[in-house]
C-alpha cells in the first residue's frame, strides 16, 4: 500500500519541475488575465478591485515560480496582501483616496512582479524559451504600469488628461499604453499636460529601448549559458589540478 497515489504523484513532481525550471509560461497566462481585466470590464471602482486582486495573485505566482526563498518573500507578500486588503475596501468603501491609493499599488506591484521575473530569469543557467516568457512578461508590464500611472494622474488632476476632453476609460488608458509603448502613435489620444507628455516619451523610449536590446539579446542567445555560468566553469577549470 502507497501513502501517495501514482496519477497525484506525477503531478506534483509535473509542477515541482516546472517551479524548478522557472517556467513563465504560466505567469505570462496570469499577466494576460490581468490585461483583458482591464481591456473588458466596466471602468467602475469594483472593476479596480478585481483586477488589484488579480495582480496579487500574479505576484504571488511569480514568486513560486522564481523560487526566491522565504527571507526573500517578505516584502512582496506583503506588498500583495495590502494591494488585496485596499481592493476589499475599495469593494464596500469607495472614495476617491481609496481608489488613488489601489492605483499607486497596482503599479507598486507591477514593478515587483517585474523585478521577481528579472531576478528569476537572470538566477537561470542558459538563456531558453522560458527566458523569452519573462522577457514578454516584462514587455506587457511595462504597458500595464504606465496604464496605472495615467490613471493615479487623471484621478488627482482637476483638468482633462486628455487633450480631447476627457480622462477616459481605464480600457482607452490601456490602449493609449500600449499604442505608446509600441510607438503607434495613432494620434486619436494625446495628453493634455506636460507630465502625461513627459511620461508618454518616457514609455515610448522604454519599448523601444526594452526591444532592441534586452529581447534581442535574449532572442540571439538561445540556447547558450549565461554569462555568469561560463565564468564559473572557467574558474572552475582553472583550479582544477594540471594532470
Amino acid at each position: 500500500m502507497t501513502d501517495v497515489a501514482p496519477a497525484p504523484r506525477a503531478r506534483l513532481q509535473r509542477i515541482e519541475r516546472m517551479r524548478a525550471a522557472h517556467s513563465y509560461w504560466a505567469v505570462l497566462g496570469a499577466i494576460f488575465v490581468t490585461f483583458f481585466l482591464a481591456a473588458l470590464l466596466p471602468d467602475a471602482r469594483w472593476a479596480s478591485s478585481v483586477i488589484a486582486l488579480a495582480q496579487s495573485a500574479t505576484l504571488l505566482v511569480t514568486i513560486w515560480t522564481a523560487g526566491w526563498a522565504m527571507t526573500e518573500r517578505t516584502l512582496p507578500f506583503v506588498l500583495a496582501l495590502a494591494a488585496a486588503a485596499a481592493a476589499v475596501v475599495n469593494f464596500f468603501w469607495q472614495r476617491d483616496a481609496v481608489t488613488v491609493t489601489l492605483g499607486l499599488l497596482a503599479g507598486v506591484l507591477t514593478v515587483t512582479i517585474a523585478v521577481v521575473i528579472a531576478r528569476g530569469a537572470v538566477a537561470q543557467d542558459e538563456v531558453n524559451s522560458r527566458s523569452v516568457a519573462g522577457a514578454i512578461c516584462v514587455y506587457l508590464l511595462i504597458g500595464l504600469l504606465f496604464m496605472w500611472l495615467y490613471g493615479v494622474l487623471a484621478a488627482l488632476s482637476n483638468t482633462p488628461f486628455f487633450a480631447q476632453g476627457t480622462d477616459g476609460t481605464r480600457a482607452i488608458r490601456l490602449y493609449f499604453s500600449f499604442t505608446t509603448l509600441a510607438t503607434l502613435g495613432y494620434g486619436d489620444y494625446t495628453p493634455a499636460r506636460n507630465l502625461g507628455r513627459a511620461l508618454a516619451v518616457l514609455e515610448a523610449l522604454l519599448g523601444q529601448l526594452y526591444l532592441v536590446t534586452v529581447v534581442s539579446v535574449i532572442v540571439a542567445r538561445l540556447g547558450r549559458p549565461t554569462t555568469y555560468l561560463r565564468r564559473h566553469e572557467k574558474e572552475g577549470e582553472n583550479d582544477a589540478p594540471e594532470s
